[in-house]
């Protein structure tokens, strides 16, 4: 008879524990701020590292946070559309990687007169009611991209920059930036700003192009790692060497690194992009001033460093 109480005193007493503990939990998730992130695209390793800092910032900050993405190809109605949609969902910040540099949604204007705080983060538009923009400094990357390319030629040799959607902002700073750095040392650039496509084949016809034009060619610089890769393995094709940097750090990219079949590239910090961007909507909601412009900061990737790096980005997209 007493083990019977017993039993059913401890069995009331675990009940109300686990309400206690679930009412708790719900309390202290409900007092969590909630923040949307949309980010271009959630299959490439570089957004994917992103969503990896993203989310240790929404562990880190206590945030009731979720990250997702338009329509693979979204146009520009339908990225108004799924705007619309995260605005009915109320949350208390908005942290967006904007698709269309050259048009700012109307859609991102009504999050603003709801006094939805809007983070730009990895591209900057020029947009007055931006809370900030988290990001890469361009002109600073494309100049550190021109100076690690001049450290492996001599003064007067011949290069070419190459770039996909070279009146995107990102792509015309980064060889704005490129163009300082090669020039002060006396590199000539004999190909500029060359709008290439990402098709390899394309690329190929793009590059003897080029290479007929030019043969003392001595370096490349591309805007980013992609077109580098395609560069890399289309010049190494038509049987030459020469040294090609990109910009973003891929694991691709850092393998040839540290093989010694390239000589460096210039990263961006994705990791830390998304969890500065978190870190600021946070301070944002806590009534903080942040500043309108957070550098995310620029890496240098050479064979010294290349396994580390490629270690830390393969953990963190687990």
């Amino acid at each position: 008879m007493f083990k019977n109480k017993l039993f059913f005193f401890l069995l009331i007493i675990f009940i109300l524990s686990l309400f206690l503990i679930v009412y708790i939990s719900k309390t202290l998730s409900a007092e969590k701020p909630n923040v949307t992130v949309v980010l271009k695209d959630l299959n490439v390793e570089y957004w994917m590292i992103m969503e990896a800092g993203v989310k240790k910032g929404f562990h880190d900050f206590g945030i009731n946070g979720k990250v997702i993405t338009p329509p693979d190809g979204a146009s520009v109605e339908e990225q108004d559309r799924f705007l619309e949609r995260v605005l009915m969902e109320s949350p208390d910040s908005l942290i967006i990687a904007p698709i269309y540099t050259d048009y700012i949604s109307s859609a991102l204007e009504d999050f603003v007169e709801q006094d939805i705080p809007v983070i730009l983060l990895d591209t900057d538009v020029a947009w007055e009611d931006k809370t900030s923009y988290v990001g890469t400094d361009n002109v600073k990357l494309g100049r550190r991209a021109g100076a690690l390319l001049s450290s492996q030629l001599q003064p007067g040799n011949e290069v070419a920059i190459l770039g996909v959607n070279t009146k995107n902002p990102v792509s015309s700073n980064r060889i704005k930036g490129a163009k300082i750095s090669l020039q002060s040392v006396g590199i000539e650039i004999v190909a500029e700003g060359i709008d290439v496509s990402s098709d390899p084949l394309q690329v190929e016809e793009d590059l003897k192009t080029i290479l007929d034009e030019h043969p003392n060619l001595k370096g490349i610089i591309a805007t980013n790692d992609e077109l580098a890769l395609t560069v890399f393995h289309t010049i190494e094709e038509l049987g030459y060497k020469m040294p090609v940097i990109g910009a973003d750090g891929s694991n691709e990219m850092i393998k040839l690194i540290e093989e010694g079949k390239l000589p460096g590239t210039v990263a961006q910090n994705s990791y830390d992009m998304g969890y500065l961007s978190v870190e600021a909507a946070m301070k944002v909601l806590n009534g903080e001033n942040i500043s309108r412009n957070i550098d995310s900061g620029i890496d240098i990737i050479i064979k010294e460093n290349a396994e580390q790096r490629f270690k830390f980005q393969e953990r963190v997209q687990r």
